[in-house]
């Protein structure tokens, strides 16, 4: 496989990172990886508040932290899903767009996608960015990512019985339902709808989303061409981890 990366001296990290080149264009939003002044802003926007006092739509309290902590922990996922990237298992935490403003995150990550060629998708909006419609078109930009550009064949996603945002753009979007379960929510028992799609769903009523950045490396770097994933080491191997 050939590989081109950035090899000048003193070239900023994010330009030796495949997915930092992918962008996902919705007619109203752009989807790329934030870089760190970015991050900066995108976890502000998650100390504004991503929902309202009493509600719990998250699996893990983190939208009820402190402004602070709800930040800090914002950008912590964000690098712990680029320190762990591999075919194995991935994470694309794409900061959501609007004007030149972050106004939240779509997650698309994978298991095993060499072998099981699924996705699943997770999100947050800022408080004040919800009710506009956001929430469809940057699930379907990620899904048409993941469907036309990765290869990806199913796709799956889930949400507390009182997320009805939530629920509501899995139908939207043509999701069909794929049962329930109980669960675990902070120490609380409820209700999660689980939400199924294949490849072959009906689009028509999905925004336009164009995709510009992926190419070979990205792919093997996803397992869509190389099963093992392309690295520079795997992960375990630097002295320092040892």
């Amino acid at each position: 496989m050939s590989v081109t990366v950035d090899t000048t001296v003193g070239a900023p990290p994010f330009s030796l990172w495949p997915p930092a080149r992918v962008r996902l264009l919705t007619p109203r939003l752009e989807l790329r990886l934030p870089d760190e002044d970015e991050l900066g802003m995108l976890a502000g926007t998650a100390a504004e508040g991503v929902h309202e006092v009493g509600q719990q739509p998250f699996g893990r309290p983190w939208g009820a932290q402190p402004a602070g902590l709800r930040a800090r922990s914002v950008a912590q996922w964000h690098w712990f899903t680029r320190g762990t990237f591999c075919a194995a298992r991935w994470t694309f935490d794409f900061a959501v767009f609007s004007d030149g403003r972050p106004v939240g995150a779509q997650g698309l990550s994978a298991v095993g996608f060499p072998v099981r060629r699924e996705v699943a998708s997770g999100s947050w909006l800022g408080l004040r960015y919800q009710r506009r419609g956001f929430g469809k078109e940057m699930r379907a930009a990620v899904l048409t990512f993941a469907f036309d550009h990765l290869g990806a064949l199913s796709a799956v996603t889930g949400a507390y019985a009182d997320n009805f945002g939530a629920i509501g753009v899995s139908r939207a979007l043509g999701y069909k339902d794929d049962g329930c379960e109980v669960a675990d929510r902070d120490g609380s028992r409820v209700l999660a709808h689980r939400f199924r799609m294949s490849a072959e769903a009906r689009r028509e009523n999905w925004p336009k989303v164009d995709v510009v950045g992926v190419d070979d490396e990205l792919l093997h770097l996803c397992g869509t061409k190389d099963h093992e994933g392309y690295q520079a080491l795997a992960l375990g191997d630097y002295p320092h981890a040892r």
